[in-house]
């Protein structure tokens, strides 16, 4: 997996890696859950109780600390009495500009050779400044416990030349591991090949890399809004305007200081 570094992979570490990443092409999602299964059994994420929720098929609802692949089962009406299910599996995205990652006080996360965002356990000491920091609601922490998990991208795996296992147990191949550049590409393509067969709506979603948090690690093809899938449809980076924000607070606070010296000095006189 050699080749030449994307602009600004070089802050993945001395030994940066090409990137890789998810695209999941909703269009052949079966709703099978074979990913959730998959990602709980290879990194022990405990069993997050059968919730049937009255809404759908869906038993467990939304990402969270036990629960690191979703697979969404949402009813989209399509005419009288008529209904078109749309699956997705959701997952951690991975985000270029990783809010969490920069609102961790102590390195608790950390962005990988990979370019995936990953939390270590052991250094994580359940402040949860990152979970309000992510724009998806991804990040969580879990019960009796304190500490934040989420998606590592099987970290593990990847360090081992292995797909994470969602994309290995996947039986359609809606889940794609590889290099994020050439998942880009095929994604495009598979958006004109639907196109192509007259099926419109169908979109990209997280692929671009001058979006608000700077392009997706995990990226989407959705057949609707990004809303239907509950995903905010303009994700901003939420510490986007800090630097801006320190500045001025910095210079409100030479101003001040000027102030006070000078009405220092004129009492002096």
């Amino acid at each position: 997996m050699t080749a030449t570094l994307p602009l600004g992979q070089a802050s993945y570490g001395d030994d940066a890696r090409r990137r890789v990443g998810f695209f999941t092409d909703t269009s052949i999602c079966i709703g099978c859950k074979a990913c959730e299964v998959a990602c709980k059994e290879w990194n022990f994420v405990p069993e997050d109780g059968i919730d049937f929720l009255g809404l759908s098929y869906d038993n467990t609802g939304a990402l969270g600390a036990d629960t690191w692949r979703h697979v969404a089962f949402i009813e989209r009406p399509t005419g009288d009495r008529d209904v078109q299910w749309l699956m997705s599996s959701d997952v951690c995205k991975h985000c270029t500009s990783a809010a969490c990652l920069e609102v961790c006080p102590t390195g608790a996360l950390f962005r990988t050779e990979f370019g995936t965002v990953v939390v270590q356990q052991d250094v994580c000491n359940g402040c949860g400044y990152c979970v309000p920091a992510c724009p998806f609601g991804v990040i969580d922490q879990r019960k009796g416990d304190g500490r934040v998990w989420k998606c590592t991208l099987c970290y593990d795996r990847l360090r081992d030349d292995l797909e994470p296992a969602c994309a290995q147990a996947c039986p359609t191949k809606s889940i794609q591991f590889g290099p994020l550049d050439e998942l880009r590409e095929r994604a495009a393509a598979r958006v004109s090949q639907l196109e192509a067969s007259g099926y419109e709506g169908a979109r990209l979603y997280g692929d671009d890399p001058g979006d608000g948090v700077g392009g997706f690690g995990a990226f989407f093809l959705l057949l609707d809004q990004p809303e239907r899938y509950g995903l905010p449809p303009d994700p901003v980076s939420t510490t986007r305007d800090l630097p801006a924000m320190w500045r001025s607070a910095g210079a409100a606070a030479a101003s001040l200081a000027a102030i006070a010296v000078g009405a220092f000095l004129g009492r002096r006189r």
